[in-house]
């Protein structure tokens, strides 16, 4: 099994190469669907989160109110570790999980937004960086997201830079192009990792 961790900064494409790299046979873990996942209505980390933040962190429904919940922990770092620390050991769980059931000889790609900021990279066999400059990722967010300059510029500033992501980095993919030349780039990607896998 080769462990790839794919990452990219907001608006680089990475959910592209993640959705290319997957139709070409990879098994991709997403790790923010996981994080998802396992704070859904009924399960015990979001009892957990109840119990820590208050129920005003819940929607009407009795699901996780993002937003509300954001406020409380990025105004404070003590709030937002003990958030990390009911939520990272059931993803991390969930993801050995989903491992388990790979195939011995497959690619699993790891679809780690903050795999930079956290320092994963060592976890990894390949670390794969999808890269873009910056303007080319800003028309992206307005474009695809509707996200206003000033807000995406806030949000790059605000994760890893182009500079440390890349330094981490055994194969770029650069995204500037057009996504024909993604999706040629992405094969040619995929034709390295599945060599890599074969030769474990």
């Amino acid at each position: 099994m080769l462990r790839v961790g794919l990452t990219g900064g907001i608006g680089s494409g990475k959910s592209a190469v993640a959705r290319g790299l997957a139709a070409h046979g990879a098994v991709v873990i997403d790790a923010d669907a996981l994080a998802r996942e396992v704070v859904e209505p009924g399960t015990p980390a979001l009892a957990e989160i109840t119990a820590e933040f208050g129920p005003e962190v819940l929607t009407a429904e009795g699901a996780l109110d993002r937003p509300r919940l954001g406020a409380i922990v990025f105004a404070d770092d003590a709030r937002l570790a003990r958030l990390n620390a009911i939520v990272h050991p059931r993803v991390a769980e969930r993801t050995e999980e989903l491992m388990g059931q790979a195939p011995p000889d497959s690619v699993v790609v790891y679809d780690v937004p903050l795999l930079v900021e956290n320092g994963l990279a060592p976890m990894y066999d390949v670390v794969v960086v999808v890269d873009a400059p910056e303007e080319v990722r800003i028309a992206r967010l307005a474009a695809d997201r509707g996200m206003p300059e000033d807000q995406a510029r806030a949000r790059i500033r605000a994760q890893a830079s182009r500079a440390d992501r890349l330094a981490v980095a055994d194969v770029v993919v650069d995204n500037s192009g057009s996504r024909a030349d993604l999706e040629r780039r992405v094969a040619e990607v995929w034709a390295d990792l599945a060599g890599r896998a074969a030769v474990r």
